[in-house]
């Protein structure tokens, strides 16, 4: 594995991507519940389970979970996991999560700029593809990933257990 990177500052308006902390934790689930789907899905009254949650991610280097600091705090998350596999000739490949930018935040350009990120550590970390899956009922979302070079070239299948 790479070594960690350095945080990231990027101007306009200043923002600093960095690894998530433990103090971040309560922000980070207040974005991951700041929409319909995560209003559903998400207990941020349960603080348990999440510190349980980012004690297993941050405890395994190949998980990334990142902040984007502004001025005011946290604006948003992402979580990049690097997986080694053999298919394609033994290619790396980094599968991105839960990125979120908070509603205030939302079309000022942070969302391109996370996944930017994304796609820049994934390079650095040898990744030869990187893959999402977001919620078939997000076609803003979709829309979105499209206009970043995202292809929808697989068909995702999830399995509650």
């Amino acid at each position: 594995m790479s070594s960690t990177p350095p945080p990231v500052e990027t101007p306009s308006p200043p923002l600093t991507m960095r690894y998530a902390t433990v103090e971040d934790l309560p922000a980070i689930v207040a974005l991951l519940a700041d929409d319909q789907l995560g209003a559903a899905e998400e207990t941020p009254a349960d603080p348990g389970a999440y510190r349980a949650a980012f004690d297993r991610v941050t405890a395994d280097p190949k998980q990334h979970l990142m902040v984007a600091d502004g001025p005011d705090g946290v604006l948003g998350t992402l979580q990049l996991t690097v997986v080694p596999g053999l298919s394609r000739r033994g290619a790396a490949r980094s599968v991105l999560e839960a990125v979120h930018v908070s509603a205030e935040a939302r079309g000022a350009g942070l969302g391109t700029r996370l996944v930017e990120w994304a796609v820049t550590e994934s390079r650095r970390q040898g990744c030869d593809l990187i893959e999402l899956t977001t919620d078939a009922t997000r076609l803003d979302t979709h829309r979105f990933y499209e206009r970043l070079g995202f292809e929808a070239s697989a068909l995702g299948f999830t399995l509650p257990l």
